[in-house]
């Protein structure tokens, strides 16, 4: 099950910037997934979860919170067996961001309100 969360988590972090990215350059997202879910950048959250995102939908799914608490459970066995999980570490202080802006009963594709915030000038 770690190892399905980490893969969750990088291809939910990839998805979220994709998304994001692309609604800056005010391209149709959902065509843009639907073109790019039929290659290689294709998967199960592009296609169960994508078009949830560009609409700001998150109330349904695996929490947040589980989701923390699973990247926990490997982070702790990573250092406990030296192996290295940058970009895991990273995605899971992402999801303690979403935490803290109230969402962590929210699904794991909520990851993208990080991106969606403007920042402050």
């Amino acid at each position: 099950k770690m190892c399905n969360q980490i893969c969750i988590a990088g291809i939910l972090q990839g998805l979220s910037e994709a998304i994001a990215f692309g609604k800056t350059a005010n391209l149709d997202m959902e065509l843009v997934l639907e073109v790019i879910g039929k290659g290689a950048a294709g998967s199960w959250q592009m296609n169960g979860r994508g078009k949830s995102m560009i609409e700001n939908q998150f109330n349904f799914g695996f929490a947040v919170d589980w989701m923390r608490k699973d990247l926990g459970i490997a982070l702790s066995q990573a250092r406990r067996s030296g192996a290295s999980l940058p970009l895991t570490a990273l995605v899971d202080q992402f999801y303690s961001d979403i935490q803290n802006m109230g969402g962590g009963r929210l699904d794991t594709s909520s990851l993208i309100l990080r991106l969606n915030q403007k920042p402050k000038q």
